[in-house]
């Protein structure tokens, strides 16, 4: 029952980089944090921390009134509201889920309905930025809910990002805006590897190059900040803060999206194609700093 929820304290349905920074962040600003995933060594090294590990999202659900879904795609979100024990056997009226991955917006809108029909609120909030950024507090947050349901949770939703973005009332938004987010990001990343790899060809040195690209009008961050450290280590021995397997589905979800509303451009498309392609090459499970490494000795396929 929401009676028996601790008051202010928060839930978090999957703690790897990005909800485990979050929990971090949170724990640091003397919230309550309990957390669930299906890798214990994750919600063990959280408790260290001080958060409350439970064994299943019902759990949690009992444990707090506000719980984030930080899970990785669609799947597991659907695990995590309809499997046994999970979130939607627990929540009720006065509970209020945060939708955090980065997923199509025809499974936002599905899964809120599914929240809304247990008599909870639903706020459609995915993120960007990275883990380093979240364990700060500082990533970016893309908030469509009602606008009382955005006031009303301001407190928490400052907490963990800044900026914020209030996108909308429309429960969706969020995931759309996100997409265009990561599509253009996966689109400077390819970019930013490919003329990496032609300056290296040119005999050029990549730090001086990418010195001159973060100062000149070629910068980006997703850029700079993979290139920099695929520029400094041994890309395919980078413990991943993102795999190549995630942009490879933002990227996707992106054009899908895209062409489901009547438009297709050339530069989404051939980000797509690159990002399928560098996964199947073997570096699915690789930080997707890798890229370099696989447009090194590119050859169209």
């Amino acid at each position: 029952m929401v009676s028996s929820c601790e008051q202010d304290a928060i839930g978090i349905v999957g703690v790897g980089n990005m909800g485990g920074a979050i929990a971090e962040n949170l724990l640091a600003r003397g919230w309550r944090v309990g957390v669930h995933d299906i890798d214990v060594h994750k919600t063990q090294a959280l408790v260290a921390c001080g958060a409350r590990a439970v064994q299943t999202p019902s759990e949690l659900a009992d444990f707090c009134n506000i719980i984030i879904i930080a899970v990785v795609d669609a799947h597991q979100v659907e695990e995590v509201l309809s499997a046994h024990s999970g979130l939607l056997s627990a929540i009720g009226a006065g509970h209020t889920v945060l939708l955090c991955p980065t997923i199509s917006p025809k499974d936002v809108t599905g899964f809120a309905q599914a929240i809304k029909q247990r008599g909870a609120e639903v706020i459609d909030a995915p993120m960007s930025g990275g883990p380093v950024r979240a364990r700060t507090g500082q990533m970016s947050l893309m908030v469509a809910c009602s606008k009382a349901l955005y006031e009303k949770q301001q407190s928490l939703l400052n907490a963990i990002a800044a900026p914020v973005f209030f996108i909308s009332e429309r429960v969706g938004d969020g995931a759309k805006t996100k997409l265009i987010n990561n599509l253009l990001a996966g689109i400077n990343l390819v970019a930013s590897a490919e003329l990496l790899a032609m300056a290296e060809k040119l005999g050029l040195d990549l730090q001086t190059t990418l010195s001159v690209i973060q100062a000149s009008s070629g910068q980006s961050w997703v850029g700079s900040e993979r290139m920099g450290r695929a520029i400094v280590c041994d890309p395919l021995k980078l413990t991943p803060l993102a795999h190549m397997t995630l942009l490879e589905k933002d990227t996707r979800l992106a054009l899908e999206m895209g062409l489901e509303a009547g438009y297709s451009g050339p530069l989404g498309a051939s980000a797509v194609k690159t990002f399928k392609e560098a996964s199947a090459s073997g570096l699915a499970e690789c930080d997707d700093a890798a890229m370099l490494e696989f447009l090194r000795n590119y050859k169209s396929q």
